[in-house]
Parts: structure tokens; C-alpha cells; sequence
């Protein structure tokens, strides 16, 4: 059962909500980002790159922005969704934030490249369900989702490729 202090916040508090909601979703991209950084400045470099393999610095601003978005999108739920429909689209997008941390773990911290292929395709399993799940709560809460998940769509690709290559 929710309580009536949980359901009125993000109304009563849309800016400092919105930004809590924005920060944790960045939170988790910074602890990622340690194990991408040190794969980065170690195995990383000596693999075989897919042609579509844009340079490193496209990262950081990238996943910046749709960690920025998945918050907004997660607000957006938390701001109009009831019940267990919230409940389930919440649940949902927090799966695919473990999943979008587990694979830089895996990718990065585990230089597991076929591993991080099985994590990427369930990542991409979630992203879809939880816009799914987001699209009955709130249309732009799912369309915030789009980018993120064309380029986890794309970096599906690099991570097959690499796969492939190394």
C-alpha cells in the first residue's frame, strides 16, 4: 500500500524530485563508468574495433544525456502512475538499470566480451518492456526511452562486433 506523502511528492516537489530521480540514474553511470574507465585505459585499447566504432570521448556526453533522460522518464511514472501499474513500470526500469550497470561490469571490469553480449540483449529485452510498460502510464515517459534504447540498440552491435573481431 502506498502512502499519501509518497503520491503527492513528486507533485508537491516536481523540481527537487525530478532532480533526485535524474541523479540516481546518473549515480549509477558514474559506478559503471569506473569499470569502463579502467577497461578503457587497459585491455580495451589492444582490441580489434568494428568499423562503426565511434571514438571514446562520444561516450561520456552520450550516456550523460540518456541517463539525464531515463531520470525524467522515470519521474514522469513515478509523477502519474497509481498503483500496480507504477509498481511494475518502476520495477521494470530498475531491472534494466542493474543490467545497464552489469554490463559494464561484465564488458569492462570482466573483459568478458560474449558475456557482455548475453547482458546487452537482456538490457535491450528490459528497455523495451519497461517503455512497454512506461507508454501506459505516460506517452512521453516512453518516448524519453527511444534514444536510449537506439543506442543500446547500436552498441549491441559493437559489443557482437567486438565479439566477433576479438
Amino acid at each position: 500500500m502506498e502512502t499519501t506523502s509518497q503520491s503527492r511528492l513528486p507533485r508537491e516537489r516536481p523540481l527537487l524530485t525530478l532532480g533526485a530521480a535524474i541523479l540516481v540514474c546518473e549515480l549509477v553511470g558514474i559506478t559503471g563508468a569506473v569499470f569502463t574507465a579502467t577497461g578503457v585505459e587497459s585491455w580495451y585499447t589492444t582490441l580489434e574495433r568494428p568499423d562503426l566504432a565511434p571514438p571514446n570521448w562520444v561516450f561520456g556526453p552520450v550516456w550523460t544525456t540518456l541517463y539525464a533522460l531515463m531520470g525524467a522518464a522515470a519521474w514522469l511514472v513515478w509523477r502519474e502512475g497509481v498503483g500496480r501499474a507504477r509498481q511494475v513500470a518502476l520495477g521494470l526500469f530498475g531491472v534494466q538499470l542493474a543490467l545497464n550497470f552489469a554490463w559494464s561490469f561484465v564488458f569492462f571490469g570482466q573483459e568478458a566480451i560474449f558475456a557482455a553480449l548475453v547482458v546487452i540483449l537482456a538490457l535491450l529485452f528490459f528497455i523495451g518492456t519497461t517503455a512497454t510498460a512506461f507508454w501506459r502510464i505516460d506517452r512521453r515517459a516512453a518516448l524519453l526511452l527511444v534514444p536510449y534504447l537506439a543506442w543500446v540498440s547500436f552498441a549491441t552491435y559493437l559489443n557482437y562486433a567486438f565479439w566477433v573481431l576479438n
